[in-house]
């Protein structure tokens, strides 16, 4: 019987299936999870200069909720979805890393 090695893992490219190791960075990387319609997460590391909503406000798809700067640029964040903001997690002039989670929504039921 063929003994397993289990630091190697199947690699499929097109052109066929290699063994391969993964590295320490890729397996203790954190577990990417679907983030939820109405969760409105930060791209890049920034500041927050101006937040447009307030919990419990109704908000339409495409409304503007905060104004983000990044590498020195003012990036608006629009809702992804409708319906009523649960949770607002930054404060102007809060300082927040990547997919730090700013506003969440709960869609309006359809």
């Amino acid at each position: 019987m063929e003994k397993i090695d289990k630091k190697y893992v199947d690699f499929s490219v097109m052109a066929g299936t290699y063994k391969t190791r993964l590295t320490k960075k890729f397996t203790n990387r954190p577990q990417w999870n679907k983030p939820e319609p109405g969760d409105v997460l930060s791209n890049l590391p920034g500041t927050i200069i101006q937040i447009k909503v307030k919990k419990g406000e109704k908000v339409e798809a495409g409304q503007l909720l905060l104004i983000h700067e990044a590498m020195k640029m003012l990036n608006r964040v629009v809702a992804p979805v409708s319906g009523i903001v649960t949770d607002i997690n930054v404060n102007v002039g809060d300082k927040i890393g990547k997919n730090h989670l700013m506003i969440k929504i709960v869609e309006n039921e359809k």
